[in-house]
């Protein structure tokens, strides 16, 4: 039987509400200071994880401060078809992001996994990536978080057994970061 759409909203609610705002505020700082010191974020996600990648980028990159068009640096890893596929061919959809790292991370960047499960294994390979290149990594997962919670030096970890809540939360979490930003932008344009 589907829930109603109270017992809907009433479920992604408690979720939100059950997390440690500490670890949110965390991701906010650590994206303002990719943002004052120029470094990238990269976003990667599959399915609907992987079309949040995409959202998320560009509030990233535009929407914090559309005064001056000085935004992060974020790039979605999943929205070149023609990459992702050559490299899902040539080198196994283990790696569509782990390769596209290699190329285009810096040292001290940071990379944004985006999962359900925490088990995909392009979200494990790309973690481990940023692990041993020096990378800074968070995580926004559901579920039990798998093997990601472990792998991200952060992980924000919503622990319910729905893919479309656990999918909500990513946007919820990044629209907020989002709208923190605009505001230090607001403040720094100030200054």
């Amino acid at each position: 039987m589907t829930p109603s759409f109270s017992e809907y909203s009433q479920r992604l609610n408690t979720v939100l509400c059950d997390l440690d705002e500490q670890i949110v505020l965390q991701f906010c700082q650590r994206l303002l200071t990719a943002w004052v010191e120029g470094q990238q974020v990269f976003i990667c996600g599959n399915g609907g994880s992987g079309g949040n990648a995409a959202h998320i980028a560009n509030d990233l990159m535009y929407g914090i401060d559309r005064k001056t068009g000085k935004g992060l640096k974020a790039h979605a890893l999943t929205v070149n078809s023609s990459i992702l596929t050559c490299l899902a061919n040539d080198e196994g959809y283990e790696q569509i992001f782990a390769k596209q790292l290699a190329v285009y991370a810096d040292k001290d960047d940071l990379l944004l996994v985006l999962s359900g499960s925490g088990n995909s294994p392009n979200i494990l390979k790309a973690l481990e990536y940023a692990n041993t290149n020096g990378m800074d990594s968070f995580a926004i997962l559901g579920y039990s978080g798998g093997a990601a919670k472990n792998l991200a030096k952060q992980a924000i970890h919503f622990p319910i057994n729905d893919m479309q809540i656990s999918e909500d939360t990513q946007l919820i979490v990044t629209h907020y970061a989002m709208q923190w930003l605009a505001r230090h932008a607001k403040t720094r344009s100030s200054q």
